[in-house]
């Protein structure tokens, strides 16, 4: 790649308009590069962005982003927008505290237009914003930016179906690099393969630029977009379910070619019917590595955490490891057992299931309500579902785990990955309202490990259980401390620290947090909390929990989960209803959505620390938490 000499010095769109298209390609080259640096040092997502580079630069050569409205589906494919929308020069702060989101975000720049983060709402968005323009009687455009992945979600298809009826002028751009994270499935995905294997491209694009060049100077180009309309429908196009759906369907083109792209985008500004242009696009574009292995590059971790693993690679083991690892071990035992996941077999680690059992193997695709359904329907018809999938995915899918899984009582399993607070994907990705609102589901068990062997335990039980299971653990590498219970095997609550005078009561990753105060009270001879590991957050254990809440006359709770909802509120409506005298605290998440950061952070944010647990606990108790 080329050396930077344009991003600099507040590099911005309007400096983009003014290069003459000889500079573009260097241009695109240096983007690749600022890209790659920032990614490799803050983590974030790679392949995507490295691919829509030259689709970005056309777009935004061609449309306003102030004026127009641009709407970019999940976010994945947004870097070069965001580098040459005005923030080249704070690119380097992407994913960090205060720093560039990794995703679309309306508070971060006028440049973005919709927030985003979960896939395949944009187009949705944009036939909003299309709506809003026509009835304010206004006249930009609006465009939509979606990868092909994201077209096959039921939302998309939703929005899709319902252009017609509004009978509005909307730009679709259809980014087609033949990826989500994993290699796209399904009957649309070939639909796509054949359309972008078709003939008539060069006979397209060939019209288009005879149409082009004929055009009367001064003539508006949208009068002359009928006739080139009309060659184009002349032309043997193979069939798509656009035309269909009344959407105008062009394409496919080369997404990477910038001076046909920014043609085909001036077209689209004179047309006046929803208009779909099918871009190809290579993920991974400009880095070989990428290209070679779109799904290892699709997302990077930082690098210190990246050096971190390697430093200690035979050591570390994540959760998402330990799930699957057990999950494969139930699975030779019982051949009912299925898995599946919604396009994310490589992030919570399947590729081994998938290779040892393929016929037993389910990628649905970005679609999580259809997959909670189908979970359901082969758990009715005799198969044991077991559903991975992140926490903050599994909002997608809540109507269908309430109405079409626990409202029937069926044996599904759903490992919910990803729980609690995630670092510097932020806002949209963080795995803090599962407890509050599955809890909430009659019929439905939820389990919280804290270490290995409590995942273990919960999963075998899960394996036989007549009803839905929920287990939820976090991201990132399983803890030092394997073996809490000291061998106990209890699906409840346990005590694993003895104390006086005030007890700590935690589920998964906090339960650590609480041991590390524990230790550290004790060693200052300050009185040491008893700790609580809440393994069972629904149904609660109420006999052993009522005897801690009569016990201690100060009870500290410390959740990854929303304190709207939570365990803490739970134990706080239990302590009414006995009618002790206990002090609650509650350390959680506030009510406000979390931005990215690290981890770390994120939790000084909240109060879960060692410090905030002592300072909230051994202030009720009339000592400083700093003595400790």
């Amino acid at each position: 790649m080329e050396s930077m000499n344009f991003l600099k010095d507040g590099f911005g769109y309007e400096d983009l308009r003014a290069l003459p298209p000889e500079s573009l390609k260097s241009l695109a080259a240096e983007v690749r590069r600022l890209i790659v640096d920032v990614v490799r040092e803050n983590g974030g997502h790679l392949g995507s962005s490295l691919g829509s580079v030259e689709l970005c630069i056309a777009l935004l050569r061609k449309f306003d982003p102030l004026e127009d409205r641009i709407v970019f589906d999940v976010g994945h494919q947004v870097y070069p927008y965001k580098i040459l929308s005005d923030r080249a020069d704070r690119f380097r702060t992407l994913r960090a505290l205060d720093g560039v989101s990794g995703f679309p975000r309306r508070a971060e720049s006028p440049c973005d237009h919709f927030d985003t983060g979960h896939s395949s709402t944009s187009i949705s968005a944009g036939l909003g914003y299309a709506k809003a323009r026509d009835l304010l009687e206004q006249s930009h455009h609006v465009v939509v930016v979606i990868g092909d992945a994201a077209l096959i979600n039921g939302l998309a298809f939703e929005a899709l179906n319902h252009i017609k009826e509004t009978k509005t002028r909307l730009i679709i751009v259809l980014n087609d690099n033949k990826h989500s994270i994993s290699p796209r499935v399904g009957g649309f995905a070939t639909m796509l393969a054949r359309l972008s294997a078709s003939t008539s491209y060069n006979k397209i694009k060939s019209a288009i630029k005879e149409c082009c060049r004929v055009l009367p100077k001064g003539e508006a180009l949208e009068k002359s977009l009928e006739n080139i309309y009309d060659q184009i429908k002349a032309l043997v196009k193979p069939q798509n379910i656009f035309d269909e759906l009344d959407i105008n369907y062009w394409g496919p083109f080369d997404g990477h070619n910038i001076e046909e792209t920014e043609m085909i985008f001036q077209l689209a500004k004179g047309y006046d019917r929803p208009v779909l242009l099918h871009f190809s696009t290579v993920k991974g574009k400009g880095l070989p590595e990428a290209e070679a292995d779109p799904t290892k590059y699709h997302q990077m971790a930082p690098r210190a955490e990246r050096e971190a693993a390697q430093q200690a690679l035979a050591k570390i083991r994540t959760w998402s490891d330990a799930a699957s690892g057990v999950t494969e071990e139930l699975a030779q035992a019982d051949n009912r057992i299925v898995c599946l996941t919604a396009a994310m077999a490589t992030g919570v680690k399947l590729e081994n299931f998938r290779n040892l059992f393929p016929h037993r193997f389910f990628d649905v695709g970005i679609a999580e309500s259809h997959m909670l359904t189908l979970a359901g329907g082969m758990a009715a018809g005799g198969l044991r579902p077991w559903v991975f999938i992140y926490s903050t995915f599994l909002q997608r899918a809540m109507d269908q785990l309430t109405h079409d899984v626990a409202l029937q009582n069926l044996p599904v399993v759903l490992m919910v990955d990803r729980a609690g607070l995630v670092g510097s994907d932020g806002e949209t990705h963080q795995g803090l309202l599962d407890v509050s609102w599955t809890r909430a589901i009659p019929n439905l068990e939820v389990y919280a490990p804290a270490d290995e062997n409590s995942l273990r335990q919960m999963m075998t039980y899960a394996s036989q259980r007549r009803g839905p299971t929920v287990i939820r653990y976090p991201r990132g590498s399983l803890p030092i401390r394997n073996n809490l219970s000291n061998g106990r095997d209890s699906l409840g609550s346990v005590t694993i620290r003895e104390g006086e005078e005030w007890a700590l009561i935690g589920h998964g990753v906090t339960v650590h947090i609480l041991l590390e105060a524990h230790e550290r009270a004790n060693a200052a001879g300050l009185p040491a909390p008893a700790v609580i590991d809440l393994r069972r957050l629904k149904p609660l254990d109420t006999d052993f929990l009522d005897e801690i809440l009569k016990r201690y006359p100060t009870v500290v709770t410390a959740e990854e989960n929303y304190l709207n909802g939570g365990i803490g509120e739970a134990l706080a409506s239990r302590i009414l209803e006995l009618g002790t005298s206990t002090c609650l605290r509650r350390l959680g998440v506030p009510d406000r959505f979390i931005h990215h950061a690290t981890i770390a952070q994120q939790r000084e944010f909240c109060d879960l620390t060692v410090e905030g647990v002592l300072k909230c606990g051994l202030g009720r108790l009339g000592l400083k938490a700093h003595t400790a």
